[in-house]
């Protein structure tokens, strides 16, 4: 990985675009600490240690805890991508649009900005009148209203541009650096706030790093896992040339949903508790704290349960529309491919589809493991380490993500490298062969 970063760092255009992104992330988290005007962030601090509010903290960097420009910090992205991705599955519209190639993904990409900004501008809304009960808007006139909310709005629009600014002239994915370095962010005054504990068990601690250290290493390993599927394309003859005759597979990940089934199942579960702050109904009350990971600084057995059922069942249902074993299958037919043994067509998707079920319960299994590992260490080993499972696994998928990325550009300017010499060296026969 050094070496890979290191030969990145000697080619002019590269180090460019590291350069970039690493400006770029900067003033990303300066925005992420400066705190918008006629606002007391002192007084919310209290109110962001957990619940949604805490899942929005820790995806901005602690924007949300000082009430910053890119406090709602790049949520609404995450959420209109997912609305858009469901919405592929249920109009037919937007599915035809999105296999017209690039000009269909653009036009998704663009509904999916102006999505965004519509559900910033929503939350941006939710959370003024929200912290006003604490007292953190000093004074709630509609100029000031007006002014917060338009600020938090244009905050996430301006997230979204820095993202697309490092998909362009960066390295890597913009938006998943930007929740890369929110969440990286953390870990500082994470080991910090653990270690300056009074009465710290040193045995326990060094217990914890060791299980940090194995779960990263589980994370890179289930993320890196695959089911490689044998495909055997028949030769055919057009003329006097012969196509086909290859033989190649299709990667079938263990872990085909990456960290969406927790999202899902957190956004699920956290929506009650959500209306419940906002409506003061004692049925709603009562579901929000069933549903709640704690009762009475305890651990809650049914929450446990019923997030890891959720994470489980999402997992399949994201796996099922990020994989279509049928267009597969259609797809190896139509260009002559086949699974040694297996009948092309209904036969194949089916093969493909008992597969892809048997490796994605495993991945269920483990994503359920992760989300649930912080809770159990509050509870059992009484660490107070926030900093959750779920973040581990998008900071350890997003830094795979970004060194493959790295990875592909190295080897292609070796190629570069290599065809340019394969040009001079025929240029030199051919003026050697006209010499002679």
């Amino acid at each position: 990985m050094f070496r890979a970063l290191l030969n990145a760092f000697r080619i002019k255009e590269l180090r460019n675009r590291m350069l970039f992104t690493a400006g770029i992330l900067a003033l990303y988290r300066f925005g992420a600490n400066l705190t918008i005007p006629g606002v007391d962030p002192n007084k919310i601090l209290n109110q962001v240690g957990t619940g949604i509010i805490g899942m929005m903290d820790l995806f901005s960097g602690g924007a949300l805890g000082k009430f910053s420009v890119f406090s709602l910090g790049i949520m609404p992205y995450i959420t209109s991508s997912i609305i858009m991705q469901l919405l592929q599955v249920v109009i037919p519209k937007l599915d035809a649009l999105a296999k017209e190639g690039e000009v269909g993904r653009r036009r998704i990409n663009q509904i999916s900005r102006y999505v965004t900004v519509a559900l910033a501008l929503i939350q941006s809304v939710a959370m003024t009148f929200y912290f006003r009960n604490f007292g953190a808007v000093l004074s709630f006139d509609w100029i000031h209203v007006t002014l917060i909310i338009i600020t938090l709005t244009a905050g996430t629009t301006i997230i979204m541009w820095l993202g697309e600014l490092i998909n362009i002239h960066g390295i890597g994915n913009g938006i998943s650096l930007i929740i890369f370095a929110s969440i990286i962010s953390r870990i500082p005054g994470e080991v910090i706030s653990l270690f300056r504990l009074k009465g710290t068990n040193w045995f326990l601690i060094a217990i914890f790093v060791i299980i940090s250290i194995a779960v990263v290493m589980g994370i890179v390993l289930i993320n890196e896992g695959e089911r490689r599927m044998p495909v055997q394309y028949a030769k055919r003859i057009v003329g006097r040339k012969v196509f086909g005759g290859q033989s190649t597979y299709i990667p079938l990940k263990v872990n085909q949903s990456g960290v969406m089934p927790i999202i899902f199942a957190i956004s699920v579960l956290l929506f009650p508790a959500t209306i419940a702050q906002f409506i003061n109904v004692k049925w709603l009350q009562t579901l929000a704290s069933w549903l709640s990971p704690s009762i009475g600084g305890r651990i809650n057995p049914f929450y446990i349960i019923i997030y890891s059922i959720l994470i489980i069942i999402f997992a399949y249902f994201y796996t099922a529309i990020a994989f279509n074993p049928n267009e597969t299958a259609d797809n190896l037919r139509k260009y002559g491919g086949y699974i040694p043994g297996i009948r092309p067509g209904k036969n194949t998707a089916d093969y493909l589809s008992n597969i892809l079920n048997r490796i994605t319960l495993p991945g269920a299994i483990f994503l359920a493991i992760i989300a649930i590992l912080p809770e159990i260490f509050i509870d059992v080993m009484g660490i107070p380490f926030r900093f959750g499972g779920t973040s581990i696994l998008i900071a350890v998928s997003v830094a795979l993500e970004t060194m493959r990325w790295i990875e592909s550009q190295l080897m292609m300017r070796d190629y570069e490298g290599f065809i340019k010499w394969e040009i001079i060296m025929t240029e030199i026969i051919k003026i050697i062969m006209l010499w002679d």
